[in-house]
């Protein structure tokens, strides 16, 4: 009988914080806009994650780096303060923590990211016997972590063989070139959780149908994230489709990176991909009701 494992997932990426920034107008060069609030939370699609499957209650343990800052320090307080392992959540001398303004105006939004420590993560800088500790390894914000990507494959394979099952999530590649070995990533992938835009840019295809197809001869599960319509899950066997339930919005940051963490409590526990996906789509709705990417999810344990 195979011994318990210290942890249940591994989440490797960005941590770093967000500044929200509320009802801000068009911005012009060499002219002073207001905004009606401001908020620093916790940031990055990983830390989200990270934060969000230990409040859904998995064991969990981040790598990533971040700065010698007061940035870094909150960084690490809000993960600890969750319940997540952060031994391996490294300090960096000379790099700052990254960051992300993001300007909301209604519904829609724009962001400004300095990547600092985000982009100082590299795969062999995760040693095995961390990896041996736990059952799954998930990456966030792949296309950012640009320190990793000559061996994120390799990092991946090295998992799997290790016995760890595997999800990425790459979010927007801010290059737009949507390559970074992605692809080779995704070959050793379990899980991979685009949006529809994203699962779009990356294939090319004419439809978030055909483009889930498309992805599905690479990762093994494919779960295209739909926003308010829910998500549209592909396997080897075929599609199906979870409607997300109806919220009031207040602030869609994080959502996605809480869909992840849903998803993946229920993926941890062994249930079926129809009850991962319908846990998916419940944080992200679950995410939107509060600001911040965590707000949701700093109450009692579900």
């Amino acid at each position: 009988m195979k011994a318990r494992k210290r942890l249940d997932v591994i989440v490797a990426g960005d941590a770093c914080v967000d500044l929200l920034l509320d009802d801000v107008p068009e911005l012009e060069l060499g002219k002073e806009k207001l905004a009606s609030n401001a908020r620093l939370v916790l940031g990055g699609s990983s830390s989200i994650t990270a934060f969000n499957l230990a409040r859904l209650g998995a064991r969990v343990g981040f790598a990533g780096l971040v700065g010698r800052d007061t940035f870094g320090d909150f960084v690490r307080e809000r993960l600890q303060w969750a319940g997540v392992d952060v031994k391996r959540l490294l300090t960096a001398k000379d790099v700052p923590t990254g960051i992300t303004v993001w300007c909301n105006r209604g519904e829609k939004r724009a962001g400004v990211t300095y990547l600092g420590t985000i982009a100082l993560l590299k795969g062999r800088g995760i040693a095995s016997d961390y990896l041996e500790s736990a059952r799954h390894l998930h990456v966030g914000a792949y296309f950012l972590l640009s320190g990793l990507h000559r061996d994120a494959a390799a990092l991946f394979r090295r998992a799997r063989r290790l016995g760890l099952t595997t999800s990425v999530d790459t979010n927007w590649d801010p290059a737009e070139e949507w390559d970074s070995r992605i692809r080779e990533v995704l070959q050793e992938t379990d899980v991979f959780f685009p949006n529809d835009d994203e699962a779009l840019r990356l294939t090319g295809a004419a439809s978030v149908e055909i483009a889930a197809e498309q992805l599905g001869r690479m990762a093994r599960v494919v779960a295209v994230k739909r926003g308010s319509r829910g998500v549209l899950v592909r396997t080897r066997l075929g599609q199906f489709f979870v409607a997300s339930p109806k919220v009031r919005a207040v602030d869609t940051t994080g959502a996605g990176d809480s869909f992840n963490a849903g998803f993946l409590a229920a993926y941890l526990r062994g249930e079926s991909l129809e009850s991962c996906a319908e846990a998916g789509v419940q944080a992200g709705a679950k995410a939107v009701t509060k600001s911040g990417g965590t707000g949701a999810f700093e109450g009692d344990h579900d």
